[in-house]
């Protein structure tokens, strides 16, 4: 409850709260670190998705299927399935078609789906198709690693692009080659998730640190009695669980609710190598330092001059190359990054050398090494 000294009754208006800045400084410090729960932590020992794999045809094309001559795969595979069908098509016949395309079909089959349910799927073009809008998937088998089928797909497809082409000029919006099925398989098999063989559980953090898993194994023993969790390693957790079926979901429901403050992140900084990103996260620090940073260009220019001599020289025209080479420097004033104690102050000071995001990848580095930069370095 507040004190009466920091409320303020306003006449003829609601009652509001009016809090000093000490007051709220106070409340704020009072307040717990933030806690999350454990399913956000971890997840359970064989409590898994399993990706799925499909090779199948798309038939319905409007004039954008696989161009046949060039994917024999198509041709082999409606003819293998039109024999299937019992049609023969006489030896050697020359099939060429434009509303027909090979595609692979993926997907992903939960934990505990059962034959009967519904999934979600994604098709892909394999050969040349132009586009798959408005094509139908014909009945796929979907595998997993081990070669068995364990889904069927079929239906019609849902792409969220469009392009039309006309006279050598084509318009195309999003991605037309790949598309979805919103339950578009139908589970045959089951997986098996024994989560608790022999009566132990195992809890696996999503990110491995001591820390977080002492803590955890600390917040199961207070909630359900002193023996119950064990640390296994710095990211899994042993836990006995009731052999009853029914006891253990509702076991498993509770530690999933259970409340962990997760230790504080190891600062880290990652580089995309590629595209020049950089993200860090709240725990990245920086040490007081003074950075200069120059960009070398070097051009060079290549243009050809004609020499054409005179009517009566008798000299033959020459095309002479004349390469003109320009080097500069953009020369930097040694800038000063004040350490901080805040990611705020971090990007702030980094803010200040005015460096676009490829030369910062090179300024990380170099503080990374004289030890002003408190993070690490994770180039992807």
């Amino acid at each position: 409850m507040f004190k009466n000294s920091f409320l303020r009754p306003c006449l003829g208006r609601p009652l509001q709260l009016v809090i000093s800045s000490a007051a709220l400084a106070l409340l704020l410090a009072a307040l717990p670190a933030q806690a999350e729960r454990i399913k956000q932590l971890g997840s359970f020992q064989g409590v898994r998705d399993n990706p799925l794999i499909g090779y199948g045809l798309v038939v319905g094309l409007d004039g954008s299927g696989d161009q046949t001559q060039q994917t024999p795969f198509t041709i082999q595979s409606l003819t293998n399935m039109l024999s299937q069908l019992g049609v023969t098509l006489p030896p050697g016949t020359n099939m060429q078609l434009k509303n027909v395309a090979s595609v692979m079909v993926t997907a992903t089959l939960p934990p505990f789906a059962r034959p009967g349910q519904t999934i979600d799927i994604t098709v892909s073009s394999l050969g040349n198709a132009k586009s798959l809008r408005g094509g139908t998937l014909l009945m796929t088998p979907l595998k997993g690693a081990d070669g068995q089928v364990y889904a069927l797909a079929q239906g019609n497809m849902v792409i969220g692009g469009a392009g039309a082409s006309a006279g050598g000029s084509s318009v195309k919006i999003n991605q037309l080659s790949a598309g979805r099925i919103p339950a578009g398989a139908i589970v045959e098999r089951a997986v098996l998730s024994p989560i608790a063989a022999n009566g132990t559980l195992l809890l696996e953090l999503n990110q491995s640190d001591f820390g977080t898993a002492q803590k955890t194994v600390t917040a199961i023993n207070d909630f359900y009695g002193a023996g119950t969790a064990s640390a296994l390693d710095g990211r899994v957790i042993s836990i006995n669980a009731p052999e009853n079926a029914q006891e253990k979901v509702a076991f498993l429901a509770g530690i999933e609710s259970i409340d962990v403050t997760p230790s504080k992140a190891v600062a880290k900084v990652v580089i995309n190598a590629r595209t020049g990103s950089v993200v860090m996260n709240q725990a990245v620090r920086v040490e007081d330092c003074a950075v200069a940073h120059g960009n070398l260009t070097v051009v060079i220019k290549t243009q050809p001059v004609i020499s054409q001599p005179n009517a009566l020289a008798g000299g033959q025209t020459v095309v002479a190359p004349v390469t003109q080479i320009e080097i500069s420097q953009e020369g930097s004033a040694l800038q000063v990054v004040r350490g901080g104690a805040s990611l705020a102050d971090v990007v702030k000071g980094l803010n200040a050398l005015g460096a676009n995001p490829q030369d910062l990848v090179s300024i990380l580095q170099a503080m990374k090494a004289i030890g002003a930069l408190r993070a690490e370095l994770e180039i992807i």
